[in-house]
């Protein structure tokens, strides 16, 4: 079962005084969230005043920070960053140090043509899909079978609805024989989380995800949201 470490997402570098931003904070964060049971990462790569970026420089410098910590590295392509898909397009076919996989929300416009030249250059594409009908425009691409996994990312605020969401998707993206990731966000996390484990579903945590423990405390940064993880999911199957 492989645990994912979402090291910073689209947050604020005043979000968390542990939130990684730059190449120097990236590295050692990486190597801390591995150490602690991390087997891959998730960043946003971000620019010299630390907002997001898909610019092939700003991605060579997280891309080559986080990957010296010895896991598979993927990046965001989170319309937001660039909301023009011809500009996204061309950003990407501009990167000279590729990720080993990217995410690619299905309910973005472009999702498609995001994928195909992803799968082009030999990156591996995390699909995500947030809802039912996300997941049906999904598996109704020709590129579904050819992704490296498939992300279920309930955003609902409250447990049931989130699960909800999740048997829905299930049923559709179930027979592909693609691995599923499950996540939560905010006040999901630790039980999508558990559920992943109960599940036999890949999972991740990480500041992106949750700056707080699951008794609500705040956590000190991702590698020890990594080790509560673990145990967590260690509890689930003992």
């Amino acid at each position: 079962m492989l645990l994912k470490a979402c090291l910073n997402g689209a947050r604020s570098p005043e979000s968390h005084r542990g939130l990684p931003v730059t190449a120097e904070q990236l590295v050692a964060d990486a190597k801390a969230a591995v150490a602690a049971g991390a087997g891959a990462l998730h960043i946003h790569p971000r620019d010299g005043d630390g907002g997001e970026s898909l610019r092939g420089t700003d991605v060579a410098h997280a891309v080559e920070a986080t990957r010296a910590a010895g896991v598979p590295v993927g990046v965001t392509t989170g319309a937001w960053v660039v909301p023009d898909v011809g500009e996204r397009l061309e950003t990407i076919r501009d990167w000279t140090v590729l990720p080993d996989f990217a995410s690619v929300n299905f309910h973005e416009d472009g999702a498609l043509q995001i994928a195909e030249l992803l799968i082009e250059r030999g990156i591996g594409v995390e699909a995500g899909v947030w809802t039912a009908a996300s997941a049906v425009e999904f598996v109704s691409s020709h590129v579904a079978a050819s992704c490296l996994r498939v992300l279920i990312e309930p955003m609902a605020t409250e447990t049931p609805s989130a699960l909800a969401t999740v048997r829905a998707i299930e049923a559709v993206v179930g027979d592909l024989g693609v691995p599923l990731l499950l996540h939560g966000f905010q006040t999901t996390v630790w039980t999508m989380l558990e559920e992943a484990g109960r599940c036999g579903y890949d999972t991740r945590i990480g500041l992106e995800d949750t700056l707080a423990l699951p008794d609500g405390s705040p956590g000190s940064g991702n590698a020890e949201l990594v080790r509560v993880a673990r145990s967590r999911l260690r509890d689930v199957h003992s």
